[in-house]
């Protein structure tokens, strides 16, 4: 199986057309044609489902461009590092969770890049299971989670600030006419959760027996749960400083007693850094 097939099995998926497809790579839509189904029989299974106007993937199919996607970052990023300048360059690969606290990580990167403008830094917005999983597979060079977290497999450095939980809701909501929101306040609510957190974890950050949470969705990004909140589906429970609520239908109301998260830069522990991922780093900790 080589990466070259792989790179025109993935473009023909993107495009969902062969001939779009070809065009793009600048390949004739037979060799293109021939090359994916050289692909299936190497690998005995069916790529895509014959018959409809536009590509769409088997199972199978859906699993090998899942894998490939990462085969090809993880090669590219390995490549992108052998062929660099005697200064240092190359790319870095950050898996982020949103913070506020991610400025200090922004701001030793722009300290950095003043001495080696060939630092290339890739900061991908995701949730903690992702982080863990992309730092194991050698995706990701670091990555940034909230607390509390578990660092035993890590090396890390703890950024300085902290978030405080509070609830994201509608200005037309009653809630909105709060100055804060107790615990008790919550168990009434159709909560929005993180998946990172969920349930579980609701009892440990908050003391909140499960029998008493109503969830009514999750998510992984913020952005996407303030967009439930807008639609009336529930009241996010989040971290402050994510969602800019100025001139917007929703308002952030802090929990009372207050509780907090704060942030942390993990690696895993024994790993064989870049040139470039050692030298922020090195800022990083510098910086602190």
């Amino acid at each position: 199986m080589e990466l070259r097939i792989l790179r025109y099995f993935l473009m023909v998926v993107q495009e969902q057309n062969i001939s779009r497809a070809s065009e793009r790579l600048h390949i004739s839509q037979p060799t293109v044609s021939r090359q994916l189904k050289d692909l299936e029989d190497e690998l005995g299974i069916t790529l895509f489902e014959r018959g409809s106007r536009t590509i769409q993937l088997t199972e199978e199919g859906q699993y090998l461009a899942d894998q490939a996607r990462q085969i090809l970052a993880l090669t590219d990023k390995t490549l992108d590092n052998i062929h660099k300048e005697k200064d240092i360059s190359g790319s870095v690969y950050i898996g982020s969770a949103e913070s506020k606290m991610i400025i200090t990580v922004a701001q030793s990167i722009h300290h950095l890049r003043e001495i080696h403008p060939n630092i290339l830094v890739n900061m991908i917005s995701t949730d903690a299971i992702n982080i863990k999983q992309k730092l194991e597979n050698g995706v990701y060079d670091f990555g940034i989670v909230m607390e509390p977290f578990d660092k035993t497999d890590y090396d890390f450095v703890k950024l300085p600030g902290e978030s405080s939980w509070g609830v994201l809701t509608l200005n037309s909501s009653p809630l909105a006419k709060k100055e804060y929101i107790t615990l008790s306040d919550l168990e009434h609510l159709n909560l929005i959760i993180s998946q990172q957190n969920g349930v579980r974890n609701l009892h440990q950050i908050f003391g909140l027996e499960n029998e008493n949470i109503h969830v009514a969705a999750t998510y992984n990004l913020l952005y996407n749960a303030s967009l439930m909140v807008s639609a009336g589906v529930g009241d996010a429970l989040t971290l402050d400083g994510i969602i800019n609520t100025n001139q917007s239908d929703l308002t952030f109301i802090p929990l009372k007693p207050r509780v907090t998260a704060g942030s942390t830069l993990i690696r895993l522990k024994g790993q064989r850094l870049s040139k470039a991922a050692q030298a922020i780093w090195d800022q990083v900790k510098s910086d602190i």
